[in-house]
């Protein structure tokens, strides 16, 4: 029985690990076909499984006027009272003010291209990453065809102002809601009576491991820091910056290197050259996965300082390649990386607390040893992708009965 994904935007550099998911299901006997939005730009295809994905998904913006009138008019003189009825769960699920009501408008006309498509291919179940407008487009398209519909809730995003608002009514609408963190998980539940708790189950995300690189540093004396995420102000790359200045008087071999790309890079690359960082900061932009990998692998340390996250893929990377990790105590990370154990978590905005956890792993290479071994084994206990796809191919069994 078929099943179907759908983001906003597939693939994506920085979601891979939709893709691994898919490919993990597929591996698994599973029929999937995948649908996106709007399609990715040329800097999202970063390699051969990239470009396969896109040349076999079905991109609703990509679809002709004549494809969404015929779909229209082919629903309302087929299913009148159906596609009135999605038409005013359309109104009512968006954010008020003109601008939602607009996109309450583009929500319904894309959905009901989607449900023809979906109807077309006898899918029975659709899935979505992030409870985002893809996500309302999704539900819009399953009630209006009569199946099921599921979602993978991720991080703080989907709690935040719009799609919070609507989060709530998506959670009592879905089939089951896969969320990739116990902390997800419990914002989910403040927001729907205890009936609807059972359908929310934790699926983490996870790695492919054997295809991994191993961990292999530069060789050089130098001792480098990597920081891998979009460069904007959520992330705290800022803080970072005053972090490493301040450990750079003290560990003149240190480099730190950030890989990513975004709307704070010019405000980052300016406050880097004030702090007199300029050679020991590499600004490499956006990189393919394999090479975000291979830079991770060469790396002493990861650091992460972000300000909000859900449950972040890199830093499954980094333990799994045996580079230990600093992070921000928010959010789901806890769940990941233990503090002592697998790296070092420091408060948010404490750019002191960061440069001391750092610091603390620079000058004891057998404490840096003993959280590499534990992180290659909490990724690998955790965060396989094969033990990952095998507990949503349950849940689309059990709960979706496909």
């Amino acid at each position: 029985m078929r099943l179907a994904y759908l983001t906003s935007q597939y693939p994506a550099a920085s979601h891979t690990f939709i893709r691994r998911e898919v490919e993990a299901l597929r591996s698994r006997g599973r029929q999937i076909d995948t649908f996106s939005v709007r399609p990715p730009g040329s800097d999202e295809i970063q390699g051969q499984a990239d470009r396969s994905e896109a040349e076999k998904t079905f991109y609703i913006l990509r679809q002709p006027a004549t494809s969404f009138i015929a779909a229209h008019l082919g629903a309302l003189f087929t299913s009148p009272a159906r596609y009135f009825r999605t038409l005013g769960l359309a109104f009512g699920h968006r954010a008020p003010g003109a601008r939602g009501l607009l996109l309450s408008f583009a929500h319904f006309a894309e959905s009901v291209l989607l449900a023809r498509e979906l109807k077309r291919r006898r899918v029975k179940h659709l899935h979505n990453h992030f409870a985002n407008s893809a996500a309302t487009v999704g539900l819009l398209a399953t009630r209006m065809l009569g199946i099921d519909w599921s979602f993978t809730m991720h991080g703080i995003s989907e709690t935040d102002y719009p799609a919070g608002l609507m989060l709530g009514r998506k959670i009592e609408a879905a089939k089951f809601v896969a969320c990739v963190s116990y902390f997800g998980r419990a914002q989910g539940m403040r927001l729907v009576a205890p009936g609807h708790w059972t359908k929310m189950q934790v699926v983490r995300c996870g790695l492919p491991l054997d295809r991994l690189p191993h961990h292999e540093p530069d060789g050089s004396n130098a001792q480098t820091l990597i920081c891998v995420g979009r460069l904007s102000p959520e992330k705290g790359q800022q803080g970072l910056l005053r972090a490493f200045a301040e450990l750079r008087d003290r560990h003149q071999d240190l480099r730190l290197r950030l890989v990513g790309d975004g709307p704070d890079r010019p405000a980052l690359e300016t406050q880097a050259a004030k702090l007199g960082l300029g050679d020991h900061v590499a600004f490499l932009g956006r990189m393919t996965e394999a090479d975000t990998l291979a830079e991770i692998a060469r790396s002493d340390i990861l650091v992460l300082p972000s300000f909000m996250e859900g449950l972040p893929i890199v830093l499954m990377e980094a333990m799994a390649l045996g580079v230990p990790v600093v992070a921000t105590h928010v959010a789901g990370i806890p769940e990941l990386v233990e503090d002592g154990l697998g790296g070092l978590l420091f408060t948010p905005s404490r750019w002191d607390e960061l440069a001391a956890c750092i610091e603390r792993l620079l000058t004891d290479r057998s404490l840096r040893d003993s959280f590499a071994e534990h992180g290659k084994r909490k990724v690998a206990n955790e965060f396989d992708v094969t033990r990952s796809a095998q507990i949503m191919a349950a849940l689309f069994d059990e709960e979706a009965g496909v």
